[in-house]
């Protein structure tokens, strides 16, 4: 389906004014929502597009940008050393208190709506988007989740000081999971992988797990690492989990 031309909205929270992207399917009542968490780099290209793509599926998508105290509004960090430093710098600078109060005020911006008459909001992230996804299900709100290759989950190191109790708290979650990997990132080794896996195992939580023959970022459409491929077969399966999810009534 066709959409609106994408926007933005000026979201105020605990830690200060947050800039969110919003996709927007056109016509008809206001369809479920999914909060698209990018890469430690923004709003890029490949995240606008993966938006717009989900959206033409017939979901609201909001793009939050991650790191609204450090930057300016509207920033997006470069795929070079320069932005692979800096965004890597502001994911264990920011306060992961901060993470979850940005979470927390998205979803109830997006709940609050009278005309929001859906059973929840999804979330879908990429790389540090992955562990945002991932942990902003903590919140009973998040119904159903897509992880692409999410770092620092196994390692529990996201944030000031690098401390963070996703894992440990995995067993709070109620979403349906889908957690995608790939077999050479050396982010996320094997022995972490399998940690992870485990530990949803032991909690006995809802979750599809698939790993691709693919490395760290496969499904950015730039650059030699992209996978058009595993990226398909990903889509599709993430796809299938917020339909089943989040169309219900």
């Amino acid at each position: 389906m066709t959409l609106h031309e994408p926007d933005y909205f000026e979201l105020e929270t605990l830690t200060g004014t947050m800039r969110v992207h919003r996709f927007l399917p056109s016509g008809g009542d206001r369809p479920p929502a999914v909060i698209l968490y990018s890469e430690i780099y923004q709003m890029t290209g490949p995240i606008q597009r993966l938006a717009a793509r989900l959206a033409g599926e017939g979901f609201e998508v909001f793009v939050p940008e991650v790191y609204h105290e450090y930057e300016a509004p509207g920033a997006v960090l470069s795929y070079d050393k320069e932005g692979t430093e800096r965004g890597n710098f502001l994911k264990f600078e920011k306060p992961v208190s901060s993470f979850d109060s940005d979470a927390a005020a998205l979803l109830e911006w997006i709940t609050i709506r009278a005309e929001y008459h859906w059973m929840g909001v999804g979330t879908l992230g990429f790389c540090l988007g992955g562990h945002l996804a991932f942990r902003a299900s903590l919140d009973r709100r998040v119904v159903a989740v897509s992880c692409f290759y999410a770092t620092d989950i196994h390692s529990s190191s996201l944030g000031k000081g690098k401390r963070d109790d996703t894992l440990a708290r995995c067993g709070e979650i109620e979403a349906e999971l889908l957690l995608v990997w790939g077999r050479q990132d050396p982010h996320v080794p094997d022995a972490g992988r399998r940690l992870i896996y485990d530990k949803l195992t032991e909690k006995e939580r809802n979750f599809q797990w698939h790993e691709f023959n693919a490395a760290h970022a496969f499904a950015r459409d730039e650059g030699p690492r992209y996978d058009p491929t595993a990226s398909r077969i990903a889509w599709e399966m993430t796809l299938e989990l917020f339909k089943r999810k989040l169309l219900k009534q």
